[in-house]
């Protein structure tokens, strides 16, 4: 959440605040050629950048939540951090090259408290020095042509290489590049590309790659430097550069054109953080977070572009277009270490607002509390995000959006339809509004605290529903997942606290803090001020929401959530707030589980998941490929036979057609996706909640459970 800054019209989820969205209409970047065969000149600090550099130390120092020494154990994390930030799987520098920087790591303290960048540009010269050897390297084994490559040899390439120690030595390197380059044309090879097509593409790749090298900026190393300091308070403490925050500035105040979707800079790649609910690319059902993007098309025929090694902002740019127009993505599934690739289509529109709106309709539940044996007909209430208009409320307009008003409305609804229960699904809900999250809870409770604010001296601040309505009173459940966060684990951990809802689904992300952004003389700084606490005296940072009933997830074992971030705040509790709660959920748990597990036993889109996170924690968790060709394709064919019979088990449990091969699963699921959306047919996860909702109000027997516990 970012403090005292919020956009005009509503706030997104908060994966904003971190990273480049790709929503916006821009032309398309034009790089400004330079002689590549020259070798790459050195860049050097300004005196801006030192100043800035100096207020940065002593904002965070000062302002910070999270109060760290500026000791020579907290230095030499800084010069750690700096490396993985430049040669993060160890492919670039040499062991030497790390022996003459440790001087530096001795020296950052002073260095970073007087503004003396010196250190941090010597470093970064460095490695654009070793990045252009390897990418002329490259070149020099494609003049060579690629027939004579051995891919019989029974050789593997460690891909992740986080925790090799550094290349010993220049024939180390050289060997490791040549593994590189073995997989890079061998993937090619796997996707069905000629040896001409593998040359054209590894050629343009590694050109482009010397040319962004040309193109680098003192900015680039100036940015990188502050925020491998800045990140050793907490992940979401950044420095931007006065481009950086230009950027930062228009996705605020939501322009909205584009695909939806986030992006950041991982090793080479161009990686999908997550898409934008009612975005182009969240419509289109193939874009998934964890996928890596390779190269950008522009419309049906346009030539793909390698984006491998480009700069992330110059991505953007290639990816953003005027609204319906047409851009490829040629893109590594995230859920899967194959070499494979896709090609998704998307069409650039605007992220109507509208699309992020709450959202209702009616279930009907087999299973029944009711002796006739109708029946139930379960409410849903889904929440994209916390929403308000800002700008419209405070100008007066009595039509204002905002989450609160929209599920007051939805809720006056479905109480006149007379529904049995409410399931209210957060699941993909990266938060928003801290007023919303509290105004929300309110509605469901008629009085007390809702969350807790710790600032960084120490003092704590209390939200309070803001008026006695407790509109709905019957029984509830609350879905959550791996990307619900921020304002979502508010509503959620206050609810389950309350005992005013069953919390389902899975552990949520763990983002319990506060941000604000700070102008400096070069750039701004994004930097904690703040943590959330539930009533109970939990922390929802770093650990989440834990639901009092877990659905399995393929987001599980990822690299998503708060707990997988470096030097994240970790989870703490306070003192609980005053407050009386509702229900006690605990005797009725065991039973509910029983019957839930039962249940998904025999589900066939519960078995599915399972076999999904089986099949991908199996590949996932891989650090070699093999280098012969015969081996890797054999191993490509399990993987695409085991996804296949795992896609088609599924089909043959709903009486569908069975794929011939996982070529025809794209087009089919996206056919089939668009289908359930217009007819609004309710997924199997919910369709479960719906079933825990009906049994845990047989399981109580009275209305007595859902109303506020005497003192």
């Amino acid at each position: 959440m970012i403090s005292k800054l919020q956009p005009a019209k509503r706030i997104l989820p908060f994966f904003l605040s971190l990273l480049f969205t790709v929503l916006f209409t821009g032309s398309l970047a034009q790089a400004v050629d330079k002689d590549i065969s020259q070798p790459v000149p050195s860049l050097s600090p300004n005196l801006q950048q030192a100043i800035a550099s100096v207020h940065v130390v002593q904002l965070l120092s000062r302002s910070h939540y999270r109060k760290i020494p500026l000791d020579q154990s907290n230095m030499e994390k800084v010069f750690d951090r700096y490396l993985d930030r430049l040669d993060p799987n160890r492919s670039f520098f040499l062991h030497s090259d790390i022996q003459e920087f440790e001087p530096y790591r001795k020296k950052l303290g002073d260095s970073l408290k007087s503004g003396d960048l010196k250190p941090a540009f010597a470093i970064f010269n460095r490695y654009r020095e070793r990045a252009e050897e390897r990418a002329r390297f490259m070149l020099k084994q494609l003049d060579t042509g690629i027939k004579g490559l051995n891919l019989k040899k029974n050789e593997e390439l460690i891909i992740e290489r986080k925790e090799e120690p550094w290349l010993a030595n220049k024939k180390a390197q050289q060997d490791l590049w040549n593994k590189q380059f073995k997989d890079s044309v061998l993937s090619q090879k796997l996707n069905n590309k000629t040896d001409e097509e593998i040359i054209s593409q590894l050629r343009r790749r590694n050109t482009n790659l010397l040319r962004r090298l040309h193109q680098s900026k003192s900015e680039d190393a100036f940015q990188a430097y502050i925020n491998a300091f800045a990140g050793i308070y907490d992940p979401h403490t950044q420095y931007f550069s006065p481009q950086t925050a230009e950027n930062f500035d228009i996705n605020m105040s939501l322009s909205l054109e584009g695909i939806g979707a986030v992006l950041s800079a991982e090793d080479e790649h161009t990686k999908v953080v997550s898409v934008v609910a009612g975005g182009p690319a969240e419509k289109a059902g193939q874009l998934k977070p964890g996928d890596k993007i390779i190269s950008v098309g522009q419309g049906k025929k346009g030539e793909l572009e390698d984006v491998v090694g480009m700069r992330l902002d110059d991505v953007v740019k290639l990816i953003r277009g005027a609204k319906h127009t047409l851009v490829r993505l040629e893109i590594i599934p995230g859920s899967s270490k194959d070499s494979s690739t896709r090609i998704y289509e998307i069409v650039r529109d605007r992220v109507k607002l509208e699309e992020q709106d709450a959202s209702s309709q009616i279930i009907e539940v087999p299973l029944s509390s009711k002796t006739n044996g109708k029946p139930s007909r379960i409410g849903v209430i889904e929440l994209p995000t916390f929403y308000i208009d800002f700008k419209a409320a405070q100008s007066g307009d009595p039509d204002y959006k905002s989450t609160t008003r929209d599920v007051r409305k939805l809720l006056k609804k479905l109480k006149k339809e007379k529904v049995d229960g409410l399931v209210i699904d957060l699941r993909g809900n990266g938060g928003g509004s801290l007023q919303e999250a509290n105004e929300l809870t309110g509605l469901f409770i008629d009085k007390g605290p809702t969350v807790v604010v710790r600032n960084n001296r120490g003092r704590s601040d209390r939200q309070e529903d803001p008026d006695s309505e407790q509109l709905y009173d019957g029984p509830m459940v609350v879905m959550i997942d791996r990307l619900s966060a921020s304002a979502s684990e508010i509503f959620a951990g206050a609810l389950q606290d309350y005992g005013r809802a069953l919390i389902v689904g899975s552990q949520s992300y763990g983002k319990g803090t506060v941000q604000s952004i700070q102008p400096l003389n070069h750039g701004q700084l994004k930097l904690t001020l703040a943590k959330f606490y539930r009533v109970s005296g939990q922390s929802t940072q770093n650990r989440g929401v834990i639901p009092d009933l877990i659905f399995p997830s393929l987001y599980d074992g990822r690299d998503i959530g708060e707990d997988t971030l470096p030097d994240a705040l970790p989870w703490d509790s306070i003192a609980p707030a005053s407050f009386r709660p509702y229900a006690d959920f605990s005797p009725f748990l065991p039973g509910l589980q029983k019957k839930h597990e039962s249940r998904t036993r025999k589900n066939a889109d519960f078995v599915y998941l399972h076999e999904m996170k089986d099949y991908f924690e199996l590949y996932e968790n891989q650090t070699k490929v093999s280098l012969n060709q015969e081996k890797r394709q054999l191993e490509l064919q399990t993987m695409r036979s085991q996804r296949l019979a795992i896609e088609n088990r599924l089909r043959k449990s709903r009486g569908q057609p069975l794929l011939n091969n996982l070529d025809e699963l794209e087009e089919i699921n996206n056919q089939e996706l668009e289908q359930k959306k217009k007819d609004k047919e309710p997924d199997a996860f919910l369709q479960e909640a719906g079933v825990i909702l009906t049994d845990m109000v047989k399981a109580a027997n009275n209305k007595q459970l859902f109303t506020r516990r005497s003192d």
